[in-house]
């Protein structure tokens, strides 16, 4: 009994719409001086951020403002709804909720990637994953050396990819500077 294969694609007169890449690029990059400078304001806006809530143990503050690893923000991108208009503001996004039988879903603001993963695949998804739900990619280019850089953000050895939660806070208002600048010109070292 020979299967009747159905064809898909080409061969059935369907033709794929051609993917726009632009979407897929980080909407910021950062490498050398203007790394450096980029990673010191953050650091300084962290340190501020968590000096006005010390009650909290190091590590649940951490959790409650930023998904750490390339898992945590795919797991929040994915629970994230589709939003294919416009960016979402901070202050919308806190008021929006995922269904109405849950909590307020957590909304990303912005993802910071390590360029230097190895292997490729471990972060191939996220760009078309975060350009589906409209946040932005800030990528960290250092010589073999991202993902050190974004783990000594936060108090760790190594991490790939971190997702800044929308949120009110100070740390917010320099991502959206940032991206809204694409440069890091306007903030001191």
């Amino acid at each position: 009994m020979r299967s009747i294969r159905k064809t898909g694609g080409a061969a059935a007169g369907v033709v794929p719409e051609p993917i726009d890449d632009r979407s897929f690029l980080p909407h910021a990059s950062f490498e050398g001086e203007s790394l450096t400078r980029f990673l010191e304001s953050f650091r300084r806006e962290i340190e501020a951020a968590r000096a006005l809530n010390e009650n909290l143990p190091y590590k649940i503050w951490i959790k409650k403002h930023f998904a750490v690893g390339v898992n945590e923000v795919t797991r929040v991108l994915e629970r994230m709804p589709p939003n294919y208009e416009s960016r979402i503001s901070s202050e919308e996004q806190l008021q929006t909720n995922c269904n109405d039988s849950k909590p307020t879903c957590a909304y990303l603001q912005a993802i910071l990637m390590a360029s230097d993963c190895n292997p490729r695949w471990l972060t191939k998804h996220l760009p078309t994953l975060a350009a589906s739900r409209n946040v932005p990619i800030i990528s960290v280019k250092d010589r073999k050396e991202g993902s050190l850089r974004l783990g000594e953000l936060i108090k760790l050895k190594t991490t790939i990819a971190i997702g800044v939660k929308a949120q009110e806070i100070s740390l917010n208002r320099l991502i959206e500077e940032v991206l809204a600048n694409d440069k890091i010109d306007s903030i001191t070292a």
